[in-house]
This record gives structure tokens, C-alpha cells and sequence, in this order.
């Protein structure tokens, strides 16, 4: 008679296990998405620090009507440097874009303006990331959807492509606009 350690039934339970996570990871609607506790509630403080002598990106800019985007970024960090012409973009077409320069050489993140353009109608320096820290922030760059009554209507982490602007952001600015 042939003895079988217990041991050796914990690869294939480890295995089916596994396998369950992924079959069950699978099944989300956008596997790209990154969850975000603050959809759909007030957008957090706005705390941060003057960025050379552009208009200071505050707090009540928020709690104002229109809808508006808060666009986290650094001069440092390549994919802002990719999503920064469909800033641009919306920003001629009207759109209020608030820039968070996070984590950043103040003089690099306006010589990234002075080249590339600004699209924000007012911004500000994180430079501790305490703003970034209190939105949740994964990364840079990072886009927040914001209705006229300063709740968030989306999060998007990453850059801002032409795909994404037209599958996500701009049914987000027009879901904000209806609210």
C-alpha cells in the first residue's frame, strides 16, 4: 500500500485557485480600469504651491460651475509629453483643464509648458504629492472628470490618447454636462 502525503494535494488546490483569480479577473468589464473610490463623491482639497507666475490652480476653481478636468503631470514622465496635444485639444475647444505639476523641478515643468504649450487655465506644484496622495493617485499621468458641482465623474489612469479621449473622456465630459 502506497502512502500520500497531504503535501502533495497542495500544487494542483494552489493551481485550481490560481486559475479561479484569473477566470474571475477576466470577467471585469474594462481590465484596464483602475477602481476609484472617489467616483461619484466630492472632488478632494486642492493644496498646492505656485508654479512660477502661472494662475494658481485653487480649491474654490472646483466648487464652480462647468465641468472641468484636473490633470495630474510632470515634465519628467514621457506619457505627458504623449497625451499633451489631446490636452491642448480640448483645451481649444473650450474644455477648463486644471493642471497638478507633481513631484517636479519647477523650471523643467515650465520649460515642458514653454515647449510643448499650456492647455491648463490655472495649475499648481505638488511637490510633496500630499495633494496627489489625498485623490489616490497612482501615477502620473492621471486625469480626473470633474461635474459642475465639484464631484468626480471619472478617473482615468494613464495617458490621454486619441482612442481614450474619444471612448472615455469625452462621453465622461458629456455624462458631467448632464448631470
Amino acid at each position: 500500500m502506497v502512502k500520500i502525503s497531504p503535501l502533495m494535494a497542495l500544487p494542483p488546490l494552489v493551481f485550481i485557485g490560481l486559475a479561479l483569480l484569473f477566470f474571475v479577473g477576466m470577467q471585469r468589464d474594462n481590465p484596464d480600469a483602475l477602481p476609484s473610490a472617489l467616483e461619484g463623491k466630492a472632488a478632494p482639497a486642492v493644496m498646492l504651491d505656485p508654479l512660477g507666475t502661472e494662475i494658481l490652480f485653487e480649491d474654490a476653481a472646483l466648487r464652480t460651475g462647468g465641468v472641468k478636468l484636473v490633470n495630474f503631470w510632470a515634465s519628467w514622465c514621457a506619457p505627458c509629453r504623449v497625451e499633451h496635444p489631446n490636452l491642448q485639444t480640448l483645451a481649444e475647444e473650450g474644455v477648463t483643464i486644471y493642471g497638478v505639476n507633481y513631484k517636479d523641478d519647477p523650471a523643467k515643468a515650465l520649460g515642458f509648458l514653454a515647449e510643448l504649450g499650456n492647455p491648463y487655465s490655472a495649475l499648481g506644484a505638488d511637490t510633496a504629492g500630499r495633494m496627489a496622495l489625498n485623490w489616490g493617485l497612482y501615477g502620473v499621468p492621471e486625469t480626473y472628470v470633474i461635474d459642475a458641482e465639484g464631484k468626480i465623474v471619472l478617473r482615468f489612469a494613464g495617458p490621454i490618447t486619441q482612442r481614450i479621449l474619444e471612448s472615455t473622456i469625452r462621453p465622461a465630459i458629456s455624462a458631467a454636462e448632464a448631470n
